[in-house]
């Protein structure tokens, strides 16, 4: 389980599952400090806007391109899966008639680690749990 918030809030709480470390990544590749792009992906609802905004807070803005690193966070069936890539740019075998050279090619190699966040609830602002108003939190089967 992780908590995690932004100075004024909100405060998100998510289960993480499915970890897998970078070194245990088949192949992984070995990140740097740059910062990386983020891409966001399936957060289309009123809450998923205010969970990616959540998200992309939690990274500073001034993404350094010269890393090729990008993270994405992926919302399906209520499982946020999480991954970090970096791409590599290539000349391809196939010509591209009107440029007069070979297409550019583009592949990614996983760097980890990987794991997948479960929203458990939102409060808005910072932490509170006499007074904490929560914006939204997973109602469970009974």
């Amino acid at each position: 389980q992780h908590e995690g918030h932004v100075s004024a809030g909100p405060t998100a709480f998510f289960k993480v599952s499915n970890l897998v470390t970078s070194e245990n990544v088949p192949e992984h590749g070995v990140s740097t400090s740059h910062v990386p792009e983020l891409n966001l992906h399936g957060f289309g609802t009123r809450l998923g806007h205010r969970v990616g905004r959540f998200l992309g807070s939690l990274f500073p803005h001034n993404t350094e391109l010269e890393g090729r690193q990008v993270v994405t966070f992926h919302n399906q069936r209520d499982f946020i899966f999480v991954r970090r890539h970096r791409y590599v740019f290539f000349e391809g075998k196939e010509k591209d008639k009107e440029a007069g050279h070979n297409k550019t090619r583009a592949r990614l190699q996983e760097l980890g680690p990987r794991f997948s966040l479960k929203l458990r609830w939102i409060q808005e602002g910072t932490f509170d749990t006499q007074f904490g108003e929560y914006e939204w939190y997973h109602k469970r089967k009974e």
